[in-house]
């Protein structure tokens, strides 16, 4: 259960990878198979997040568009970054995932990932009411 002064980095899932900028959405697949995740920070040549790549994004962005993804790299689909900071309360990282209607949340620390949160990770720390609201806000229609 959370309690009112646990930080994103009590929650969040660590040793999350970043994928380079250049590497192809095929790698990205790759990678997100062999660590057992659906999203994937992008990095930039100084190491530091520029966006995320989702497994979705792979499918409907290349693949169903008629892409190849072995000629399009992760900084090309990446999407914009959201994120929190590692000593941001609970709430404050429920609250970017809820108004940005995001599944997964990268956490920084002096601009580089130090892990993720997801919607496993609210599982295992929300009470039962306040994931179902988290739920609904992230999944429902704008």
């Amino acid at each position: 259960m959370a309690k009112g002064n646990e930080t994103a980095r009590d929650v969040m899932s660590t040793g999350a990878e970043c994928i380079a900028a250049h590497e192809t959405l095929d790698r990205a697949a790759q990678m997100m198979r062999n660590n057992d995740v659906g999203a994937l920070p992008v990095c930039g040549p100084d190491d530091r997040v520029t966006g995320i790549i989702t497994d979705r994004d792979i499918v409907i962005k290349c693949v169903a568009a008629g892409h190849d993804p072995a000629q399009v790299t992760a900084g090309e689909l990446a999407t914009g970054l959201v994120w929190v900071a590692a000593d941001a309360t609970v709430q404050e990282a429920l609250s970017r995932m809820e108004q940005n209607q995001i599944k997964r949340l990268p956490v920084l620390e002096n601009d580089r990932i130090v892990g993720m949160i997801s919607e496993a990770d609210l599982a295992r720390c929300l009470p039962d009411d306040q994931l179902a609201e988290f739920v609904h806000r992230v999944y429902a229609k704008r």
